[in-house]
């Protein structure tokens, strides 16, 4: 044998050969901005460019030591300058596929860094998988905006909650969304709430959005509703006139209906002093004049002279028994009352029509034969005029609240399974949009939060 070939026997004896597609261990000996040289071996040191390890995080180089142990996958045995190419991604791409699989499968968030950016969204890594957040799946960014730019930049090495919207493999294509993963966070935050809420109590929240027909309240995760009719005892003013997007206020809990998973919020009803004050005024016994506005199988609830409200109880209507409150009274009507009963407790007057009959005469209202209200003074009806718009307005902005529900709600339907419709989402109305940093996240939710909280029934008065 020759020297060559002595030498040769040697060399092979002494380092493994290098496949294509293998998985190999080594030691950093190198670090500079092109990448870093790994020692694996191998008669030749092994290269990890600087875009084969994103999957380290936005500033890999940053997060690699000399003699660390690192693990890559052979991308190329040999290059033209005779180094062993290496990539810390692929090692962990199978990994990651698997992984992404099994959440596509599961619909579970995951939390992935951001590690770069393009005009179309944010770049990420999961497990040394490329994935693509598009503008349309992030919260509080908008494709139209002249910051957007300097909105994905900042974004970059950041952590978010995602979800896979679409997978395939075969195209090396994941799509994921941020406004998915949000939706699912709030709707599990909405389940908790709903178990831990209770009918009656004060909570502190945080104004999320302001809408014509009322105010969402966000409790920590999840909105409940407060109507126009329960954010004021002054009813005067419109809601975006008392209250800013982020306001903290406190709110009674007055309904919780865990089948449709809506909340009922009153902001007035946790203010007992204000009402305590304007009660002071009333004694038992006073007969006023107040105005229907909702009916019930139970009675009908009636707005006096001021924002305070009390029940008439079917008993109390007429001397003839009724079934229901509609066969002697409708929404609107003016009526003369006497207050039998003060619920400070449950800030809610007793009152009844029966009871007025007499006094209700000399204040000029005209009856008919079985106790029924046939009509109100001219000066009475006037000072109620305001109150009657009031009632009208209402009644049309719930309808338009509950339109708006389902129209959203099918886009959010489609926006889970379909990228194509979820782009299109952008084509949102600016007015739509909140004005302040913090509530950007609400304003992302605003279809969901539309679909599970339109003004129930029980509060359209």
């Amino acid at each position: 044998m020759d020297m060559a070939a002595l030498l040769a026997q040697e060399e092979t004896s002494q380092y493994h050969s290098i496949r294509r597609g293998e998985v190999v261990e080594g030691t950093i000996i190198s670090i500079n901005r092109d990448g870093v040289v790994v020692d694996i071996n191998a008669k030749s040191e092994g290269l990890i460019p600087v875009n084969e390890m994103h999957s380290l995080g936005a500033d890999p180089l940053h997060r690699l030591a000399l003699g660390e142990k690192i693990v890559a996958y052979v991308m190329q045995p040999e290059t033209t300058e005779g180094e062993v190419l290496l990539s810390i991604d692929r090692a962990r791409g199978e990994r990651g596929w698997r992984q992404l699989q099994t959440l596509f499968e599961s619909g579970e968030s995951f939390e992935a860094e951001v590690t770069g950016f393009n005009k179309g969204g944010l770049l990420v890594n999961v497990e040394g998988v490329a994935g693509f957040v598009p503008l349309s799946q992030l919260v509080g960014l908008r494709p139209e905006r002249s910051d957007t730019g300097a909105g994905l930049a900042h974004a970059v090495g950041k952590s978010l909650r995602l979800k896979v919207i679409e997978l395939n493999r075969r195209r090396n294509r994941v799509i994921l969304s941020e406004r998915g993963a949000l939706q699912e966070w709030r709707s599990q935050q909405k389940d908790r709430l709903l178990a831990e809420l209770e009918e009656g109590e004060v909570r502190k929240g945080r104004v999320s959005s302001i809408r014509n027909f009322g105010v969402f309240v966000d409790l920590g995760g999840a909105d409940g509703l407060v109507h126009l009719s329960e954010i004021s005892w002054d009813r005067s003013k419109a809601p975006e006139e008392l209250y800013r997007i982020g306001d903290e206020v406190d709110v009674y809990v007055m309904k919780i209906d865990a089948e449709k998973k809506k909340i009922a919020l009153s902001i007035r009803r946790a203010q007992p002093a204000h009402w305590d004050g304007i009660v002071d005024k009333y004694q038992v016994g006073d007969v006023v004049p107040g105005i229907v506005t909702k009916l019930a199988t139970f009675g009908a609830f009636a707005r006096i002279e001021g924002p305070v409200e009390g029940l008439i109880h079917v008993s109390e209507l007429v001397e003839r028994r009724i079934s229901h409150s509609q066969e002697v009274v409708r929404e609107g009507d003016i009526l003369p009352l006497r207050i039998i009963r003060i619920e400070r407790d449950r800030h809610r007057l007793g009152l009844s029509l029966k009871q007025a009959r007499d006094q209700g005469e000399a204040m000029g209202f005209t009856f008919g034969p079985d106790g029924e209200v046939l009509s109100a003074p001219e000066e009475i009806r006037a000072a109620f005029k305001d109150d009657l718009s009031t009632l009208l307005q209402e009644a049309k902005e719930s309808e338009e609240a509950e339109a708006l529900s389902e129209v959203e709600l099918a886009v959010v339907a489609a926006a889970a399974t379909d990228l194509k419709v979820t782009e299109a989402n952008d084509d949102q109305s600016e007015e739509e949009e909140p004005q302040t940093q913090m509530a950007a996240a609400f304003a992302a939710l605003k279809m969901e939060q539309l679909a599970s909280d339109t003004p129930p029934e029980e509060t359209k008065a």
